[in-house]
C-alpha cells in the first residue's frame, strides 16, 4: 500500500473521512490510462472502478441509428461505474478516456462494494456524487434543448477546462460534435466564431482557452448549476465563477 494514495488529487477521495479512506486505500492501485481506453464497457459486468487523478472521461450513449452522444463527463472530481452504487452490475453506456493520458486509482468492483457495505458514511458520500452526476446529465439535456450551439460548446469547453491543469485541451472536432450533439461542420463553424471573438484559439487537435470569463457569459445558465451542486455536497471543482441557483451570489473556485 502506497501512503501517497492518501494524498491523491481525486477530490472525491479527499472528501472522505479518514476512516473511510482507510477502508479503500489498501485495495487501490495506481494505473496509467491512455486516451480512448475504456473504463466501463456497455452491457458488460463492471470489473474495476476508477478514481481518476486527471484527464476527462466521457460517458457515452451509443445510438445504433444516429451515432454516439455524450451523456456526461467526469475527471478527478469523480469515480467510474456509478451504476454499482445503484444496485446494477453493468451500464448501457460506455465510459472511456477522452482527454488524457491520465493516472487513476483502481479497485476491484467486488472489493469496492464490500467496503461500501461496511460503511454507511462512505456510501452516503458516493451517493452524493451520483446526485451531482444526475444534475449534470439533466443540465446537459436542458441546455441542448434550449441553447444555441455556441453556448452549448462554451459550456462543454468550460467543463473540460475545470478538469485539467493549464489552458490547453486536447479535443478533436469529432469529440466536440459528440459533446454537443451537432454535426462536425457546425462545430467547425462555431469554433471559428469563438476564435474570432477571442474566447479560444483552435489548433489541430487542441483548444486553448483564452478568455474564461467571456466563455462563461456565452454559456449563460447552461453552466454552473452542476458545479455548484458538487461544491455544496462534496468539495471544490475547477476554477469557474459559479452561477449559484436561486439567485445566489457568484463565487470563484481556484
Amino acid at each position: 500500500m502506497s501512503r501517497d494514495y492518501y494524498n491523491s488529487p481525486n477530490t472525491l477521495l479527499k472528501s472522505l473521512s479518514d476512516q473511510d479512506r482507510d477502508l479503500l486505500v489498501p485495495h487501490l492501485s495506481r494505473v496509467d490510462i491512455a486516451p480512448r481506453q475504456s473504463l466501463v464497457k456497455r452491457n458488460q459486468p463492471v470489473e474495476h472502478v476508477y478514481f481518476p487523478e486527471g484527464g476527462v472521461v466521457s460517458i457515452v450513449a451509443v445510438m445504433t441509428e444516429t451515432g454516439s452522444v455524450e451523456a456526461g463527463i467526469f475527471g478527478r472530481e469523480g469515480v467510474s461505474a456509478t451504476c454499482l452504487l445503484l444496485g446494477a452490475d453493468r451500464s448501457p453506456h460506455d465510459s472511456f478516456v477522452q482527454v488524457g493520458p491520465m493516472a487513476a486509482l483502481r479497485i476491484d468492483a467486488d472489493r469496492y462494494l464490500d467496503m461500501i457495505a461496511r460503511s454507511e458514511t462512505l456510501r452516503t458520500v458516493l451517493l452524493r456524487y451520483v446526485q451531482t452526476a444526475l444534475v449534470q446529465s439533466a443540465q446537459s439535456m436542458a441546455t441542448n434543448a434550449t441553447h444555441r450551439v455556441e453556448a452549448r460548446l462554451a459550456r462543454w469547453l468550460l467543463m473540460c477546462h475545470d478538469r485539467i491543469d493549464g489552458d490547453e485541451i486536447a479535443l478533436t472536432h469529432e469529440f466536440m460534435s459528440m459533446m454537443i450533439g451537432a454535426e462536425r461542420s457546425k462545430v467547425t463553424i462555431t469554433l471559428h466564431v469563438l476564435e474570432g471573438t477571442g474566447l479560444i484559439r483552435a489548433e489541430r487537435g487542441r483548444i486553448v482557452i483564452r478568455d474564461r470569463d467571456k466563455l462563461e457569459e456565452l454559456a449563460g445558465d447552461g453552466y454552473g448549476i452542476p458545479e455548484a451542486e458538487y461544491r455544496r455536497l462534496i468539495g471544490p471543482i475547477g476554477r469557474a465563477s459559479v452561477v449559484l441557483p436561486f439567485g445566489g451570489q457568484t463565487a470563484r473556485s481556484e
